[in-house]
């Protein structure tokens, strides 16, 4: 059997916060929109320029509390062709970026930047 990759959800407490970070900080698009008044949540599928996989941002009504995120995951990745460039975009917007980063041995190749309810992007050197 063969199997695409489709889609990643995250549960976030702001939309619109959200929206904004993976819109302005990593160019995604919005594709479709969800809007379930009955059961109290809106779903949000954005991509990239190449439309071959989904991050779907899902907003609860009223979230009492942020979510915990937890200790088993760990990060969303993307690639950029331009390392320093990005980071030093995403400083200037001012998310919270961390240095850049690379194996042990190798050259800085790839840095974090968190989006509002903190979950980890990964923006690795395109090769």
């Amino acid at each position: 059997m063969k199997y695409k990759m489709l889609h990643t959800c995250l549960r976030v407490m702001d939309l619109e916060k959200s929206l904004a970070f993976y819109k302005e900080a990593l160019g995604f698009v919005e594709v479709k929109r969800k809007d379930n008044k009955e059961y109290k949540f809106t779903l949000v599928y954005l991509t990239d320029e190449s439309h071959s996989y989904e991050l779907e941002l899902t907003y609860n009504y009223d979230p009492e509390k942020p979510y915990e995120i937890g200790n088993g995951f760990s990060h969303t990745a993307v690639a950029s062709p331009d390392l320093e460039a990005s980071r030093q975009y995403h400083m200037d917007l001012g998310y919270e970026v961390t240095p850049l980063k690379g194996l042990p041995g190798e050259p800085p190749r790839f840095y974090f930047v968190t989006d509002p309810d903190g979950y980890k992007v990964e923006v690795i050197r395109a090769s």
